[in-house]
C-alpha cells in the first residue's frame, strides 16, 4: 500500500532541516570546548611561570640564609619602624642595590633577588639553647620570571 502524496511533500526537507540543527548545536559544543582548551592552556602556563618564580625565590632565600650563617656575616640593626617592617619595595624591585626607605641592600642571586635586615636580638628564640641570646635576621627573597611573574619569600634566621 502507498502512502498518500500529499504526506510526502509536507515531509520533504524535514530530515535536512533537523540535520542542520544537529549540525549547529555541535558546532557551538565544538567551539565551547575550544575556548575551554584554550582557557586551560593558558591557566597553566601561568601556574608554570608562578612556580619557577617561586622556585627561584626559594633559592634566592637559601643564598641569603647561607650568607647570614657565616660566622664572619654582620649587619647593623635597623635604626627606625620603616627600616625593621619587611621591605614594602619586595613587590617592585627589579635590579641589586640599596634601597633608601627600607635601608635594605638587595642582592642578586640567579634569577632573583634577596635583601637581610637585623631585627635584633633576643633571648626568648624556639629551638635555641635556654638563657642564650639569638640575632634574628630577616631574609627576604624575591623570583621574578617573565613578564614580571614574581614570587616573594621571607625566613626568619636566629642566629647564636
Amino acid at each position: 500500500m502507498r502512502a498518500p502524496t500529499n504526506m510526502q511533500t509536507r515531509q520533504q526537507g524535514m530530515a535536512l532541516l533537523v540535520s542542520l540543527v544537529f549540525l549547529l548545536l555541535l558546532t557551538v559544543i565544538g567551539i565551547s570546548s575550544m575556548q575551554n582548551a584554550t582557557l586551560q592552556e593558558k591557566m597553566a602556563g601561568s601556574v608554570t611561570l608562578r612556580n619557577q618564580s617561586f622556585q627561584l625565590a626559594e633559592a634566592a632565600l637559601r643564598m641569603g640564609e647561607s650568607a647570614v650563617q657565616l660566622a664572619t656575616y654582620t649587619l647593623a640593626v635597623c635604626g627606625t619602624t620603616a627600616q625593621c617592617a619587611p621591605p614594602a619595595e619586595s613587590s617592585t624591585v627589579t635590579g641589586a642595590g640599596l634601597n633608601s626607605t627600607s635601608g635594605v641592600t638587595w642582592i642578586a642571586a640567579g634569577g632573583g633577588f634577596y635583601g637581610v635586615q637585623n631585627i635584633g636580638t633576643t633571648t626568648g628564640a624556639v629551638n635555641i639553647p635556654s638563657n642564650s641570646s639569638a640575632t634574628l635576621y630577616r631574609v627576604t627573597a624575591v623570583g621574578i620570571v617573565g613578564n614580571n611573574i614574581r614570587s616573594v619569600v621571607e625566613s626568619i634566621y636566629a642566629k647564636y
